[in-house]
């Protein structure tokens, strides 16, 4: 499991660098970011994977988020996938924003032609720690999972489906409740079909009333100003199935706040220090 090079650039000390590789689940290839603090020199470094959302890649999250300072303070690596598989040329792959190329979903499609590449579930629960723990000096043990709208959504589903792989999971302005919100429907339509039962797994609300939950708390934080709050991303809808089933979690309404990457970049060390408590560094 190789990578290729694109770029590294030395910041805070640490190193954030850019690879490709060819991907055995998706059968494209795969890019991805990685930063990786000066201490992975000396011994190996817990690791935070982020999601991040529509029309994103990797490079989104890397340039905007601001998270390179305190990941290297802290002594954190971070993981940022791709959204999608790339360059298949799916008939109406590009033609929208919200599915296809750049909304993968983090789910794994079982619809033609999507079927065939469209497994970002997989992806990243499955081959993308193999393939960082074989090429960084990563403890594979410690691990959390975070992102934002799109991927905050799979960031949320991704921990309450596999909770003993994670030690912690957060999210900014995520898509809570997608099996009722439009983003969320005409993706799960396309990708996995019209039994709306197989849509679940992939909703967070209904994974934790179904029993799923998560051993640590789960932070949120959501603009108020945010454009997509009441129709697309219904947080109110995942808090209160929390609440109802003793699942730990911290939903912060930031008054004024939208759904761009100033979200991110303000509250981003909180996250981190977050991710950081459980991970059993800050």
């Amino acid at each position: 499991m190789t990578l290729e090079t694109i770029a590294a650039q030395k910041t805070f000390g640490g190193t954030q660098g850019v690879y490709s590789h060819a991907s055995e689940v998706t059968s494209t290839a795969m890019e991805l970011s990685v930063f990786m603090p000066s201490r992975s020199k000396t011994e190996p470094v817990p690791v935070l994977y982020y999601l991040s959302g529509l029309t994103c890649t990797q490079d989104n999250v890397t340039t905007k988020g601001g998270f390179q300072r305190i990941a290297e303070d802290l002594g954190i690596a971070i993981v940022c996938p791709d959204t999608s598989p790339r360059g298949t040329d799916y008939p109406g792959e590009n033609d929208s924003y919200d599915f296809g190329s750049g909304a993968g979903f983090y789910l794994n499609a079982t619809e033609n032609p999507w079927s065939s590449t469209y497994k970002m579930y997989d992806y990243v629960v499955s081959e993308l720690p193999k393939l960082i723990a074989a090429n960084f000096n990563i403890d594979t043990a410690n691990a959390g999972i975070f992102g934002h709208s799109m991927g905050g959504h799979g960031a949320l589903t991704i921990a309450l489906r596999n909770p003993n792989s994670y030690k912690s999971v957060s999210a900014f302005a995520p898509i809570c409740a997608p099996t009722q919100c439009e983003w969320g429907q005409k993706i799960f339509g396309g990708y996995l079909g019209e039994n709306t039962e197989n849509w679940q797994q992939y909703d967070a609300t209904e994974l934790v009333k179904s029993g799923k939950s998560f051993a640590g708390e789960i932070l949120i934080d959501q603009g108020s100003a945010d454009p997509f709050l009441k129709d697309q991303l219904k947080p109110e809808l995942f808090e209160q199935a929390c609440k109802t089933a003793g699942q730990a979690v911290t939903v912060r309404r930031q008054e004024g706040y939208d759904h761009s990457y100033y979200l991110m970049a303000t509250f981003m060390e909180d996250h981190l220090r977050h991710h950081g408590r459980a991970l059993g560094i800050a």
